[in-house]
């Protein structure tokens, strides 16, 4: 394995998704239109992001011994994804996610991680060798945190960029922070991790002083179609987004991650790689479903040539 592999340590989901007019209020029901089942997990999205995009990838994950488990197999493996750190579960059924999609593009999400919260800290260390030789660490919180702090451990004691997409939305220990190279929460996540309310550039900055404060050395809010905040403890700066018109929003900020991922590997200036995943987040909200939507490198890079 050589130093420029993605190693993700992550979730695997099956996505269920519901085509309805407006995200229904606790208690309502809500005629939904079109059904679809996608691959899916954040985990799973980032990992297939980073190979799409170009990227040499590693999976460390867990799945069931079952149908929907075999299946995400079989597609990894069509997007060139390394599968032979992914392990299979005989108590537990792979993960599942239920989507309700909106007009707008937005989106309400819940999961039964299922085999997913059985990937522990013992996978990581049976793992470690590969975590050791790769180039990047990239994982989030949809698996249990015991395991993260495992692997940025191992990732850390290598001298290895760590990326953390903190979410969901949880707060983590100031541990984990100091181990992260690069932080990339939403504005959700941004509050929660600091206690700051994101409500413009001025409170995004003070969230990512506060972040740097606990140990972290870049800072990347991500807003969606306004773009995002990309601090170091040196500058901050604001990278716009692009304006697309978004179909569904599910795994946007994985495929942003992903992207990421793979020009910072292929040691492209910080600013580069940043509208590098927001050209590749952009395309993916047109489309509908989490894998699925996933842009491939030609369709990145003739995006960037037009805007």
């Amino acid at each position: 394995m050589g130093n420029n592999t993605i190693v993700v340590v992550g979730s695997s989901n099956t996505d269920m998704i519901i085509k309805v007019p407006r995200i229904p209020r606790p208690g309502e029901t809500v005629l939904g239109g079109q059904f679809s089942m996608a691959a899916g997990g954040k985990g799973a999205n980032q990992a297939v992001a980073a190979a799409r995009a170009g990227g040499k990838v590693l999976l460390i994950a867990r799945v069931g011994e079952d149908l929907f488990g075999e299946e995400a197999v079989q597609s990894f493996e069509r997007d060139t994804i390394d599968v032979h750190c992914i392990t299979r579960d005989d108590q537990a059924p792979s993960g599942i996610a239920l989507i309700f999609v909106g007009e707008g593009g937005e989106n309400s999400i819940a999961v039964a991680p299922g085999a997913n919260a059985n990937l522990t800290p013992a996978h990581v260390d049976r793992f470690s060798r590969q975590i050791s030789e790769a180039g990047t660490l990239l994982t989030q919180l949809e698996t249990p945190l015991e395991t993260v702090l495992r692997a940025t451990e191992v990732a850390a004691a290598s001298g290895k960029r760590i990326i953390l997409n903190p979410a969901p939305a949880r707060p983590v220990p100031v541990e984990l922070l100091r181990r992260v190279s690069i932080l990339t929460p939403n504005e959700t996540e941004a509050e929660v991790l600091t206690g700051i309310p994101i409500t413009d550039n001025k409170s995004a900055a003070a969230a990512a002083e506060h972040l740097f404060d606990q140990g972290v050395s870049v800072v990347i809010i991500t807003l969606g179609a306004r773009g995002a905040l990309v601090a170091t403890r040196e500058k901050q700066e604001w990278a716009p987004g692009f304006h697309v018109k978004a179909l569904d929003t599910t795994a946007a900020g994985d495929v942003f991650n992903g992207a990421l991922a793979v020009a910072l590997n292929e040691n492209g200036p910080l600013a580069d790689a940043v509208r590098f995943a927001h050209a590749a987040a952009a395309i993916s909200v047109t489309r509908l479903g989490a894998q699925p939507s996933i842009p491939h490198r030609k369709e990145i890079d003739e995006f960037l040539a037009r805007h």
